[in-house]
């Protein structure tokens, strides 16, 4: 790769990491107060200022992350190549954005319906955990779509077209939106039928890419930063909501011939 592409490559990538949310950050025992606030103002500062807190897992998960960029990119023509023999002479894809963004916003809709129609409060909050992740990554893919510049496979035959006026291809926004709310699915709830959430969720994301890839919208490493992105953002809103509501605790608590009814309230 020639150092131009290799450059232009590690600068989305690191601008992916200091715009994305900590995988591993949780707030912790010792977390200062500015850490622990409630509401989505809060949760905001905190997924843009996270990499001004990573610790050791945070700096290896961004590694990783960027690594499969970076190999993903090695292979963006042959996988292109592969999708566009399907695809005739046309290679005009817009069209298909909103089918391939159709699933992602079932599985929110469901997800949220459904808990509704069996007064779950837990199933609420998974919903709008799903909505929050996927706002919150939205942000950084435009920052990064824009400063850029990628020429998406139906614009060009070149992977390497970075910089070029009009380009958004890096990173997928289907791709990070899928993979937030795919994670959150897939994360949430208890451990009964972890194996059918995991499926569906990170099923939901592999074939958004999968899609996108097909429709030739977008180029392998796109999908993939996409894909990084989102999972991140999910795992620190759920970490979020689960620091938070340890917080406060109601338990009844069994004691000699009887029990007390308890209530907790920890002070961070």
């Amino acid at each position: 790769m020639s150092p131009r592409p290799l450059l232009m490559l590690l600068l989305a990538a690191g601008a992916l990491g200091g715009a994305g949310a900590a995988w591993c950050q949780s707030p912790g025992p010792a977390a200062p107060p500015e850490t622990t606030g409630r509401g989505l103002g809060s949760d905001i500062k905190l997924y843009f200022t996270a990499p001004l807190r990573w610790e050791r897992g945070d700096w290896a998960w961004f590694g990783g992350a960027l690594i499969a960029i970076g190999a993903s990119h090695h292979y963006d023509s042959e996988v292109r190549t592969h999708f566009i023999k399907s695809l005739g002479t046309s290679q005009t894809t817009r069209s298909k954005d909103l089918q391939d963004a159709l699933p992602t916003a079932a599985v929110v809709a469901a997800t949220w319906a459904y808990a509704n129609l069996i007064s779950d409060s837990a199933g609420r909050r998974e919903a709008w955990a799903m909505i929050e992740s996927a706002a919150l990554s939205t942000v950084p893919v435009y920052a990064l779509k824009y400063a850029v510049g990628r020429e998406r496979p139906d614009q060009t035959s070149d992977p390497n077209a970075w910089r070029k006026g009009g380009g958004d291809s890096f990173p997928s926004w289907h791709a990070t939106a899928a993979f937030a709310v795919g994670t959150v699915l897939a994360e949430s709830g208890n451990d009964d039928y972890r194996w059918v959430r995991r499926l569906l969720g990170y099923g939901l994301g592999g074939v958004t890419s999968f899609e996108r890839l097909k429709h030739n919208a977008h180029w392998l490493s796109d999908t993939v930063a996409g894909a990084a992105l989102g999972a991140a953002s999910a795992h620190f809103v759920m970490k979020r909501a689960n620091a938070l509501d340890e917080q406060a605790q109601l338990r009844l608590v069994p004691i000699e011939r009887g029990a007390m009814l308890s209530y907790t309230l920890t002070l961070r």
